[in-house]
């Protein structure tokens, strides 16, 4: 597998194979895509009571849903689901990684506790798991650039029709 770089990733925009909407100019880097949140978040319910984690555990059973019109205080420790504004569409032999990017990161925010794989021909938008890992709380803003995309080429070709496949909001 390799990197896809700015000429290669603006290639792959231009012949309509790689779909990222929406999407400015400026947001392809060197060897990466900026991706925006979007204007919902997902937050864990504090309790005490323990979650079983079992195969079919799921998430939206201890989480709720909030507009993020009005900035977010994520506090020192705490964990919650962010979702980019970009719909990302992959053909069957490029895939991903979403990484955090490091002007927040060295603030204490990490984007992706271990989930950060994006499959080859998803179409959708990725879920971001945000958390603070700082001493002092963050206040999180929809519509910023918080992760990079970084493309590679597979060795092979594959369709992700896993859980996660349709993910369109966080509702």
């Amino acid at each position: 597998m390799a990197v896809l770089t700015h000429e290669a990733i603006v290639s792959e925009l231009d012949s309509g194979r790689l779909r990222i909407e929406p999407l400015k100019d400026d947001q392809v880097g060197a060897a990466s895509v900026d991706l925006t949140l979007g204007d919902e978040i997902r937050v864990i319910a504090q309790e005490v009571t323990p979650i079983d984690l079992w195969e079919d555990a799921d998430f939206r059973n201890y989480t709720q849903v909030l507009d993020l019109a009005e900035p977010f205080i994520l506090q020192p420790g705490v964990t919650i689901h962010g979702i980019t504004r970009e719909r990302i569409t992959l053909p069957d032999d490029l895939c991903g990684f979403l990484e955090g990017r490091s002007r927040f990161a060295r603030l204490g925010l990490m984007i992706h506790v271990t989930s950060a794989f994006v499959q080859p021909g998803v179409s959708n938008r990725q879920v971001l798991e945000m958390s603070n890992v700082s001493s002092r709380p963050l206040r999180i803003h929809a519509g910023v650039r918080l992760c990079q995309l970084v493309l590679m080429r597979t060795e092979g070709r594959g369709v992700y029709t896993g859980r996660y496949a349709v993910q369109e909001g966080l509702r």
